[in-house]
């Protein structure tokens, strides 16, 4: 064997296995065989197609501690949750259930931005991925587990197609009902798209941005339980289609998730119904009942007055229980709670179900007093005042140039801008209370993002309307639906700040009450009670041309899709209603923006010119704006915007971007500075950083001997462009001073005054010949 060839059997790859010598304790040797593949499957696993791609559900494999623990891969987005339970029942009277999701940055192969390249506070895409898990999920443990429990979501695997967050909802379901929680109704969920005509299960990232609708979709393989919907102006219709469409894809999803949990068998934990004393609730039923219905209707007592009713009602009774041992007291007061909540409760479904009346007397399909208001605030770019009964919400509306636009981190794109931002604040004053002022909650997100998603579909595209726009609604009372009157006020303040939007927006919240023998009633603009203890609460956004934005959250099964179409059906009648109201106040949106607003002046530079104006460092640019004191914002296709509150900082700044842009054109005549001399001629500046030779022979029909006979540094001169070839400008002063003694010469010959400057003969035909 020759050297190469010795050196090549040295160097050859290892086999797949690789056999290590080990030394046992006697000694002996003994051979391991490692596997270069060290991957194994789950020991439990389950498959589904969806949408014409694998769903892959698996268990048993990775974060055995936890009580569930889900891997869920769509295409190369993988999603492990997981579902933890405290052992030991807290004193809460509410479902202490925590969800959160974690989009990990490692999954799209990015490092975090910032000082401490981490992941840092939850972003707005995850709270709203952690409210769509929560709000499916919450209503179907128990009414009374009390246990701690809390659903982890971490996205482990992320691609550029498959959005992780209904794969994240659908693997939060399994990881708890494939566990020993108390959870016994899976739910899947999917999102649909309207994509070329044609309804799409969990279109891809790119075919969202082209979708018509984008309705994400969770129920049981009974019912759907929750909808989340974002569209342009789709119909009814559409929408209770695609709602059908998704509920049968969520079936086969449940289904297999239902196949893995035969495979496991897990023991489930055994929850005891809360204890209610049927003595106590009949008792209070008998002496108190009167007062309490009484209490109750708010068409004769203002809400926050029958509030102040029942609490007293309820303190009343509370304080008439005798004082016997600690504990005995304690639970006597919180059955007769219970007993008391109970009743309340009865009296609102039974007065809607069987008496047909709502708490406060309206019909089923009747709206609450609506007023708007319009251009409230004097300093303000846009604001609108809407109030419907006793909620009201206050829209303020701030024009902005590209740099007030915000960055987002996306887990799939890089370098995208939001132009359009909606800031919902929900003070504690609006419901009367007395609490802290803190940074807005998981709530105040999910309203905020819910309200711009209606409105989002209906701006100006950027190119014709170049503003950044933050919209801000404060709440300022609050009885049903603020984020619905957040929409309807923030399409009057876009409006009054002079922002075209393609159509006036307006959303309400219907609700429904579903009894056990199959009565049910739909209610228009719900309040209060209505919100409270009935069993859906529906908002639906749009024009009049149809849907923008919708949101369900049902709190029981068997609400089917029937009814689902009625209560759409009675929605856009209110919607129509309150568009009337609100054109009668602002039908368009105005012609002029606010006096206090940036200004927009805009111009086209050649893409060659970009660097020019930018300058070394951004010195010109900056120079440019420190001169006037406007914002400048610079597009790759050499669209330059100046924003200036001051008419003449923009007039300025816009002849200075003029100046440093400014291209020569053959043909044409400019008034140059004369910036250089030499024999051969003078070199004048057309503009600042161009400059045209003007040669000797150019400068005069006489011949001349030397060029300082007839021009002086600093000479203002008129020339006219006679070539360009690359960067060299050839100049002419004598072609001008031809045309001009031409000129003399022929208003001589026809009679006319070569002073005019209009040109025109006595004969007031010579114009034809100029």
């Amino acid at each position: 064997m020759d050297g190469r060839a010795a050196a090549n059997a040295n160097s050859r790859p290892f086999p797949q296995r690789t056999r290590l010598k080990m030394l046992r304790s006697d000694a002996e040797p003994k051979e391991t065989i490692m596997s270069e593949n060290t991957h194994t499957p789950a020991p439990h696993r389950v498959t589904v197609e969806v949408g014409g791609r694998t769903l892959t559900l698996e268990t048993g494999k990775i974060a055995k501690q936890a009580n569930g623990a889900i891997v869920a891969r769509y295409g190369d987005t993988v999603v492990l949750t997981t579902a933890c339970m405290a052992s030991a029942m807290n004193d809460r009277d509410f479902l202490p259930l925590t969800v959160d999701y974690r989009e990990n940055t490692y999954s799209a192969g990015k490092i975090p931005g910032g000082f401490f390249k981490r992941e840092g506070r939850p972003s707005e895409k995850e709270v709203l991925t952690s409210r769509l898990i929560d709000r499916p999920m919450r209503p179907l443990f128990p009414e009374s587990w009390r246990n701690e429990t809390q659903i982890v979501s971490m996205v482990l695997s992320a691609d550029s197609e498959n959005d992780p967050d209904v794969i994240a909802v659908t693997s939060a379901s399994a990881a708890a009902y494939c566990s020993d929680l108390p959870f016994e109704k899976p739910i899947a969920c999917v999102r649909v798209g309207l994509v070329d005509g044609q309804l799409v299960i969990n279109p891809t990232v790119a075919d969202q941005k082209k979708s018509l609708m984008n309705i994400i979709i969770a129920g049981t393989d009974e019912a759907i339980v929750m909808v989340e919907s974002g569209a342009l102006e789709v119909s009814e219709e559409a929408v209770a289609d695609a709602l059908e469409f998704g509920h049968a894809q969520i079936k086969k999803i449940v289904a297999a998730i239902k196949e893995l949990h035969a495979q496991l068998k897990p023991q489930k934990v055994v929850v005891a119904p809360l204890p209610f004393d049927q003595a106590i609730y009949k008792d209070l039923q008998k002496k108190y009942g009167d007062r309490l219905h009484d209490a109750l209707n708010t068409e004769k007592h203002p809400k926050k007055e029958s509030y102040h009713f029942v609490d007293a009602l309820k303190e009343e009774i509370i304080k008439l229980i005798p004082e016997e041992p600690k504990k005995e007291m304690d639970e006597k007061r919180t059955l007769t709670k219970r007993a008391f909540e109970r009743l309340r409760e009865n009296f609102f479904r039974d007065d809607v179900l069987n008496a047909r009346r709502r708490p406060d007397g309206r019909a089923f399909d009747q709206i609450r007093l609506i007023t708007c208001e319009v251009g409230l605030l004097p300093r303000v770019h846009g604001s609108a005042l809407f109030t419907r009964g006793e909620t009201q919400a206050l829209a303020t509306l701030t024009l902005g140039t590209k740099e007030d636009m915000q960055r987002l981190d996306l887990l799939f794109e890089q370098d995208q801008f939001k132009r359009f931002m909606l800031h919902y604040n929900f003070p504690p004053f609006s419901v009367g209370e007395v609490k802290f002022l803190r940074g807005p909650g998981r709530r105040e997100i999910g309203h905020g993002a819910l309200a711009e998603r209606a409105l989002l579909n209906l701006l100006p595209p950027e190119t014709d309307f170049p503003y950044a726009m933050r919209l801000v609604s404060d709440i300022l009372e609050s009885n049903g639906s603020s984020s619905m009157a957040t929409v309807c006020g923030g399409s009057l303040a876009l409006m009054d700040a002079g922002v075209p939007l393609k159509a006036t927006c307006a959303g309400i919240a219907m609700g429904l009450v579903v009894g056990d023998d199959k009565k049910y009633s739909i209610l228009t603009d719900i309040a209060g009670a209505e919100d409270h203890y009935g069993d859906m609460d529906f908002k639906v956004a749009g024009t009049r041309a149809g849907i923008t934005a919708l949101q369900m959250d049902i709190k029981v099964l068997g609400i089917s899709i029937g009814m689902m179409r009625e209560a759409l059906a009675q929605a856009k009648k209110a919607r129509l209603q309150i568009l009337d109201t609100m054109e009668k106040t602002l039908g368009e949106a105005r012609t002029a923006i606010s006096a206090y607003a940036p200004r927009l002046f805009k111009l086209k530079i050649p893409q060659d010119k970009i660097r020019d104006l930018i300058g070394p460092g951004g010195k010109k640019i900056k120079s440019i704006i420190e001169a006037t004191g406007v914002k400048i914002d610079v597009l790759e296709d050499g669209t330059v915007h100046i924003f200036s509150t001051s008419g003449a900082g923009g007039d300025a700044a816009l002849q200075m971007v003029r100046d440093v842009t400014a291209s020569a054109e053959i043909g044409k005549t400019y008034l140059g500075k004369v910036v250089r001399l030499a024999e051969f001629g003078a070199f004048v500046e057309l503009f600042p950083g161009t400059d045209g030779l003007l040669h000797i022979s150019e400068i005069s029909e006489h011949r001349i001997r030397d060029v300082r006979d007839e021009l002086k540094l600093g000479d203002q001169v008129l020339v006219k462009v006679l070539s360009i070839e690359g960067n060299k400008v050839r100049l002419s002063r004598k072609a001008l001073i031809r045309e001009a003694r031409e000129k003399q010469q022929k208003a001589a010959a026809g009679g006319g005054n070569p002073g005019s400057s209009s040109g025109e003969s006595n004969s007031g035909d010579s114009g034809s010949h100029e």
